[in-house]
């Protein structure tokens, strides 16, 4: 060691001027101190057998709790009354603000907060802060997420997720409106579960490579769903996020996706399905319409996708098929009654001078009930939806949408009720 430090002092450079003396002066120092802390320690050695003095404190090196928690979120504003044909049109479903007399509107403020807090142990937690309180008040705190995932081997394959979060059912369901391209959700798959989350436990496995395959998709803005596993199987209570369960039976539900390559493209085909009893809740129901004693229904349904994420042309497409109440004004009454509906995305991603462009395209169409909405709203939806996103830096996007619609929507007190028209859809987001 003294010899390596002396040769070290050897080599420095000489210089002219205080700044390159002093600079000098203290290499020289260090070298000094580094030779007699050699000398000590080499005479320990020969006279101790006791451990090498350490220098530095072990716990200056532990990585606190705090260190291991991130935080990101989005923002998204919207407008949605720029050439209405049909002010009576409208979507409880989509966006409450596409309705007579809105103007600008929150639609999303979420900041999550999440965290690799054990090596095999991950929690996330989103709220929002732009849920609707009802009678008009707006922007309230609601609690989306809230699960944990715990491995149960060392490369995290195989895990439980245990908690509220999205049900893995459907591709765009799975898909953050952060990525999104359309501004909402098709009704068809959407109406399966109403925020697409609710309680439960969920298992889920994917080998190493597809979960980086997955994060991958994310990194590249490729629109992917995130990561749900190529096998997923739950458990959970059936009358979605934030509220109870009504009938201590549970839904049931199961998912196989495969992500894969295919020469220069990324594909990804899946198949879905769950079952259960839904309790219609009563303040959903209007006065006279007839329902089942225990308001329980037969909630049932099977969907398929196909996925050909954009490099540069993107194809999504969903459909599902299934059983589930649906009001019918024939008997004004609310009964169990087929369902079938989804819909097809084209896009084509531009990457030019840093910036993304993706023009869009989507047709949707479902036949059935919506068991969230008053007296499951009966429904037969047909719509077409041009658009174009654009981010001109990552942190925040600008979407524009115009709108072709056909909705008949009926329950107890508002029968025969089909509307049609257009509309152009305006959205900012702010990503960080």
């Amino acid at each position: 060691m003294k010899k390596e430090t002396l040769r070290g002092l050897a080599r420095l450079n000489p210089c002219l001027g205080f700044s390159c003396i002093y600079t000098s002066l203290r290499r020289i120092s260090i070298g000094l101190a580094l030779v007699i802390l050699g000398y000590s320690s080499e005479a320990q050695g020969q006279n101790t057998t006791s451990k090498p003095v350490e220098l530095s404190n072990p716990q200056a090196s532990t990585i606190e709790w705090h260190d291991k928690i991130a935080i990101r979120g989005y923002a998204q504003v919207r407008y949605n009354q720029l050439f209405v044909t049909n002010p009576d049109l409208g979507c409880e479903q989509c966006d409450k603000s596409w309705s007579p007399n809105e103007s600008f509107f929150f639609r999303r403020i979420r900041i999550v907060f999440y965290g690799k807090i054990h090596p095999r142990v991950f929690f996330y937690i989103q709220p929002d802060f732009a849920s609707s309180g009802g009678g008009g008040k707006l922007n309230f705190a609601q609690l989306k997420d809230a699960y944990m995932d715990v491995g149960l081997d060392r490369n995290n394959e195989f895990r439980f997720r245990i908690g509220q979060s999205k049900v893995p059912y459907g591709f765009e369901n799975l898909q953050s409106s952060q990525n999104r391209l359309p501004l909402d959700r098709n009704d068809g798959m959407n109406s399966a579960v109403y925020n697409e989350r609710d309680l439960g436990v969920f298992f889920m496995y994917a080998p190493r490579e597809k979960r980086k395959l997955f994060s991958d998709i994310g990194k590249r803005g490729l629109k992917g769903s995130g990561d749900y596993g190529v096998f997923a199987l739950g458990v959970y209570n059936g009358q979605t996020a934030n509220l109870n369960d009504l009938n201590n039976q549970v839904h049931v539900v199961s998912r196989i996706s495969y992500p894969f390559a295919w020469k220069e493209q990324l594909i990804e085909m899946g198949v879905q399905a769950y079952t259960g009893n839904y309790v219609l809740l009563e303040n959903n129901l209007s006065p006279g319409v007839k329902v089942n004693t225990d308001r329980s229904y037969r909630d049932e349904r099977i969907a398929g996708s196909f996925i050909l994420y954009p490099q540069p042309f993107g194809i999504a497409a969903e459909y599902n098929w299934g059983s589930g109440p649906e009001f019918n004004p024939q008997t004004d009454s609310i009964e169990v009654q087929k369902l079938h509906g989804g819909y097809i995305t084209l896009s084509y991603l531009i990457r030019s001078h840093k910036q993304v462009i993706i023009p869009f395209t989507r047709y949707h169409y479902y036949d059935g009930g919506k068991k969230h909405e008053l007296d499951a709203r009966s429904y037969e939806v047909s719509e077409l939806e041009l658009g174009i996103e654009w981010q001109p830096f990552r942190q925040f996007e600008l979407v524009a949408m115009y709108v072709f619609s056909q909705r008949r929507y009926e329950d107890f007190l508002l029968q025969d009720n089909q509307q049609e028209g257009s509309l152009l859809r305006l959205q900012a987001q702010l990503n960080f």
